[in-house]
């Protein structure tokens, strides 16, 4: 919209001396006759505009005009650049670009490489390592819905795997505990719901719109109530980064014979023993004895269905 970049564009001149039209248009996307007409618009609603011509030159707001501009410091700026860059990793979003350019535009010239190098010093990336191109398109389509109040159509699919199809009143993009989810208001159980988007195999923007209802989302439960219990591991020394990364390690130390002993924190659902599962023949639970036996039937069982 003009009136958003015509308002970037004065808080961008506010913390920079000169920008050159030219900068201006590919940051915002736009035409140089647009940047122009802004310019323009900018003058007219009574901040002076200063144009110095030439190689170097650009347009800047007359020096005795700008306030303090000392609002955010070095770390403040820095911290803004890496949370943007992990939500840019999943939503591939012009307005994330636009505001990480605003961001940019608060550093003085001489220092933007420097802030850039010490931003790029952690990144985070919540994309998962395959199915990253699905998850973002849905995101963005989900983004979308919720910014302009359309209802979503989805197939949606339980625990069990019986999928159903709902109509949805998006509200919120959640992630939490390696997942995304959406919070809506679904009006098949005319309840506010939380949806995991990996079990929506359809998704559809509807035509029509809602009124946003009020709701609380402290009140709804992502995971659902979730009990865990200690348990004692035998591990391999080459799983100990695996385990550290996964689970909520209580302790760990040698057994002597150049393994490890761990007790970590487990949450006995399908998800919790896929986890142990995963160390194959580097991991092995000690105690207590009913979860190796669930380990030992669910081995029977994939078992049987190669016999």
């Amino acid at each position: 919209m003009k009136l958003e970049r015509v308002v970037s564009i004065i808080m961008l001149l506010l913390v920079r001396k000169r920008v050159s039209a030219l900068e201006l248009s590919n940051m915002f996307e736009v035409s140089l006759r647009t940047i122009y007409r802004d310019i323009e618009t900018i003058g007219y609603s009574g901040i002076p505009i200063v144009s110095t011509p030439g190689p170097n030159g650009g347009f800047g707001i007359l020096e005795s005009y700008k306030i303090e501009k000392g609002l955010f410091t070095t770390e403040d700026i820095i911290a803004l650049l890496t949370a943007l860059g992990a939500f840019q990793s999943v939503l591939e979003s012009k307005d994330i670009l636009n505001t990480i350019a605003k961001i940019k535009g608060m550093v003085p010239e001489e220092s933007i490489n420097d802030m850039e190098l010490k931003a790029k010093q952690i990144t985070i990336d919540n994309t998962p390592w395959i199915g990253a191109k699905t998850l973002k398109i849905d995101m963005d389509k989900m983004k979308g819905a919720i910014n302009d109040r359309h209802l979503l159509e989805i197939s949606y699919s339980n625990q069990k795997g019986k999928a159903s199809k709902r109509t949805v009143e998006p509200y919120r993009l959640v992630f939490k505990d390696s997942s995304w989810y959406l919070v809506g208001y679904c009006t098949l159980k005319r309840e506010f719901r939380v949806f995991k988007l990996s079990r929506i195999s359809y998704l559809k923007i509807k035509e029509d719109t809602f009124v946003p209802r009020n709701f609380e989302i402290s009140s709804l439960k992502l995971t659902g109530n979730v009990e865990k219990k200690t348990i004692k591991m035998l591990i391999d020394l080459s799983a100990k980064e695996w385990l550290i990364e996964n689970f909520e390690v209580q302790k760990i130390e040698s057994d002597g014979n150049g393994k490890l002993i761990a007790e970590i924190f487990f949450v006995e659902d399908d998800f919790g023993y896929s986890q142990l599962f995963r160390l194959g023949k580097y991991g092995e639970c000690l105690e207590p004895e009913n979860v190796r036996l669930e380990m030992k039937n669910r081995l029977n069982s994939l078992l049987s269905i190669y016999e």
